[in-house]
């Protein structure tokens, strides 16, 4: 079990993606839609956010609760990628590539949440 949550593969992963998502947002024709670029990078901190403070919350079922809010952000994460290539702000490879990221941090928050699933009284 990990003492820290910056010892989780999932947050260092969601990092890593953050990131990216950050730089990428600051590319010129990104960074014109003020918007859709502060949306993005919201939801990207925020999956990695919640994964935090749930690790440090003080039960199983409350790390249970932020991991589904993080993988709910990771959601709108995707979403807004979908957004920014039907717009032309990302590549198709681009794309794919934070679209695996993404999808990457959502399996392991689903197999994180199985491991902390609360326990039925």
């Amino acid at each position: 079990m990990a003492e820290r949550f910056e010892d989780l593969v999932v947050w260092q992963k969601a990092r890593a993606l953050t990131r990216q998502i950050y730089n990428m947002t600051r590319e010129p024709v990104f960074a014109r839609d003020f918007g859709l670029a502060t949306q993005i990078q919201r939801a990207s901190v925020s999956v990695m956010s919640n994964i935090a403070e749930g690790f440090e919350r003080n039960s199983s079922a409350e790390f249970h609760q932020y991991l589904s809010i993080a993988k709910a952000s990771c959601a709108e994460l995707r979403n807004q990628l979908y957004i920014a290539l039907d717009i032309g702000y990302l590549e198709q490879s681009q794309f794919n590539q934070l679209m695996s990221q993404a999808d990457e941090i959502r399996r392991l928050l689903i197999a994180l949440r199985a491991t902390t699933k609360p326990r039925q009284p």
